[in-house]
Formats: structure tokens, C-alpha cells, sequence
């Protein structure tokens, strides 16, 4: 209660042409989960969603976005005013380096055109480095495909936060259910499998908790 907690959910998409894009299998029902958990527990809550279609829970300030770069503008602006930052969202590492005005119409060639990529901005790492003076407390997830362990506690470090959620997202996009990995510098602990909800009021209530023992 009294706390505020920016939330990013969902995927990005990134244009390839006005019809096409790269994007991935998150449906962002962990994240609103997560910001409705947090909105029952008394916090002030903002979201920030990718491309899904979800209602928004019940007290949350919800602003839609499409790629890494319009969730990046979206939340730089709101990480300083929130006490608590959870980067849920699944973001695409990469973009086509150009996109098209006009539908990239197929030559008769039977060659696919050649796509160039270019690295998205890392949105956590980047709230992590702000000035301690307005740096939230981050909260980062990390969906993997294998070596959960091992790509959480790199995440951590790389990223430089307090404590990384890890799950295998191949097992839980689009599902109703999840497994959590909670991952810090003391070690790991296991959320065991529930249904988002439940698992995010369980998050909520241990960053409360953290947040609780660092007053």
C-alpha cells in the first residue's frame, strides 16, 4: 500500500512492412496479472502493454504500445515517478533495420527478400543504469527456452537488478498457468505451478516484502 509499480506486459512487434512484423508467442497475461495483484494489494499501478488483447485490470493505468522503442519512450518518462519497476514484457531483441511504407509484394524471383536487423534498446538495463536518486527497484524476467538457471542468474548479473523471475516460456505463453523462479544473489526459489494470478499475488506479496526489510 502507498507504493507505485510500473509493469511492461505482452510482446512488441516490429514492423517489417505496413502488414508484417517480428513478434513472439507472450500473450501478457503474467504481466496484467502482476498489475492487477499489485493493484489489490493498495500500490498505485501503471502498465504498459504490447499488442494483446486483455482487459485492463480494475484501479491500473493502462498506455498501449507496439515495439521495443515506443515501450522504451513510454516508460523512461514514468520509471523516475514509480518506486518499483517490473519489466515482464516480452521485448524483441531485434528489428528490421528499415521498414517499408508499401506490402513487400512477392517477384516471381522465388527468393525472399533479405532482411538486415538491428538490436532493440534494452529497456531494463537501461531503467537499471538511471541515477540511484530516481532508479526504481527492478524486478526483471527472463523467459527462456532451456538452462532456466543458468540464463536467470546471467540475466541478474548482466542487468545488474535486484532479483530476476525466470520461466520457460515455450511452457507457459498463452497458457493460464506458470511456473516462477525467483533469482537473486542469495540463490534460487521456486514458485511452484498455479495459475498466474495466484503466482503473481505471490510476487507481489515478496516484493512487498523486500521492499518491507530495505525501508
Amino acid at each position: 500500500a502507498g507504493r507505485s509499480l510500473l509493469v511492461t506486459a505482452g510482446p512488441t512487434f516490429e514492423a517489417i512492412d505496413p502488414v508484417r512484423g517480428i513478434t513472439n508467442h507472450s500473450s501478457g497475461k503474467m504481466g496484467f496479472a502482476i498489475a492487477r495483484a499489485a493493484a489489490e494489494a493498495g500500490a498505485t499501478v501503471t502498465l504498459v502493454a504490447g499488442p494483446v488483447h486483455l482487459p485492463t485490470p480494475r484501479g491500473v493505468r493502462r498506455i498501449d504500445v507496439q515495439s521495443a522503442r515506443q515501450m522504451l519512450d513510454a516508460v523512461l518518462p514514468l520509471a523516475a515517478t514509480h518506486g518499483i519497476f517490473v519489466a515482464t514484457a516480452a521485448v524483441a531483441d531485434w528489428r528490421p533495420s528499415t521498414s517499408t511504407e508499401q506490402k513487400i509484394k512477392k517477384d516471381g524471383s522465388g527468393q525472399a527478400p533479405t532482411l538486415t536487423l538491428t538490436e532493440n534498446p534494452d529497456i531494463l538495463a537501461t531503467v537499471a543504469r538511471l541515477p540511484e536518486v530516481v532508479r526504481p527497484w527492478c524486478v526483471g524476467f527472463a523467459a527462456e527456452s532451456h538452462d532456466l538457471v543458468r540464463h536467470a542468474r546471467e540475466k541478474l548479473q548482466r542487468k545488474n537488478v535486484p532479483l530476476v523471475v525466470g520461466n520457460l516460456g515455450p511452457a507457459t505463453f498463452g497458457r493460464d498457468d506458470n511456473t516462477l523462479l525467483l533469482v537473486d544473489a542469495e540463490g534460487e526459489r521456486e514458485l511452484p505451478t498455479g495459475d498466474k494470478l495466484r503466482l503473481a499475488r505471490a510476487l507481489v506479496a515478496e516484493i512487498a516484502q523486500r521492499m518491507a526489510a530495505g525501508a
